[in-house]
């Protein structure tokens, strides 16, 4: 049976995940026997081979999404302007995946404001089908809910675009007392979350407590909000990341069992629980 909705952590390896995730072939095959989805986050840095997306084509089912990230000299070095033929090259690369790509994430950085939403509106409508995106803000004025978030919601809604919900909350809950506690609160935002309703597959990328059972109480809403829109029909994504992603599958198995509780039929996630979780030695 297929998950009604889209799990995922913002890599497919890592060393600590080895003896938790099925054995045999890749690590992404491994990985996509316990999850459909990925965060692309290597492309924001790197661009992929021709011959590497075919690789990875050949690793997971049909039933897999790539949510791959727009390279950074697009959204953070040219902010979406004048920025045409770096984006076509970086999509004619993904062609193999085109059957199994989700939305691109489109990641723009705190200098990109409403002055620029124009630059946006020509980017995502130039983009060639079957190509769609799902748009992430972090500048302060599209959480201040006046005309610049006001605009940005209206012309997303009429493009049928998801916003992103990007939820840290739990992560600066925490108090930086590891080092990857620390760099986690130093490199992600802190912002708020505005979840926008709208005819397209919603995007959740949550950031945890190190504490593993301190997550509870902010994944509880986000366990009520997905419920309903698996019931509505939605596919909606949730990509779970932690400070230290070696703990990303003991969260994802801790996120899914409460989704458990509230949708009826979910089928578990094959990870290996006999492995210490964080924040209980």
């Amino acid at each position: 049976m297929r998950q009604p909705y889209f799990l995922g952590c913002p890599q497919w390896q890592h060393p600590d995940w080895n003896g938790r995730l099925p054995a045999g072939g890749s690590p992404l095959s491994r990985y996509s026997r316990v999850f459909n989805s990925v965060e692309g986050n290597t492309t924001f840095y790197a661009m992929p081979s021709y011959r590497q997306c075919e690789q990875w084509r050949a690793q997971v089912p049909e039933d897999f999404r790539f949510l791959f990230k727009f390279p950074r000299q697009i959204t953070h070095d040219g902010l979406l302007k004048g920025v045409g033929g770096e984006a076509r090259g970086f999509l004619d690369l993904l062609a193999p995946l085109a059957d199994v790509l989700g939305p691109m994430l489109l990641q723009l950085p705190a200098a990109f404001g409403p002055e620029r939403l124009g630059d946006l509106w020509r980017f995502v409508e130039a983009l060639p089908a079957p190509f769609e995106c799902t748009v992430e803000v972090r500048h302060p004025d599209f959480f201040a809910k006046g005309e610049a978030e006001v605009a940005l919601n209206r012309g997303l809604r009429e493009r049928h675009i998801a916003r992103v919900c990007f939820d840290s909350r739990a992560l600066f809950a925490a108090s930086a007392n590891d080092a990857a506690t620390r760099e986690a609160q130093r490199k992600k935002p802190r912002l708020p979350v505005h979840v926008l309703p709208v005819e397209a597959a919603p995007v959740v990328r949550y950031v945890g407590h190190p504490d593993l059972q301190a997550n509870r109480s902010y994944l509880a809403p986000w366990v009520e909000r997905v419920a309903n829109w698996i019931t509505a029909g939605e596919r909606p994504y949730l990509f779970i990341h932690m400070p230290d992603n070696g703990d990303a599958l003991s969260l994802a198995l801790l996120w899914h069992e409460l989704l458990q509780v509230r949708v009826e039929g979910l089928p578990d996630l094959p990870i290996d629980t006999m492995q210490a979780q964080p924040g209980l030695f």
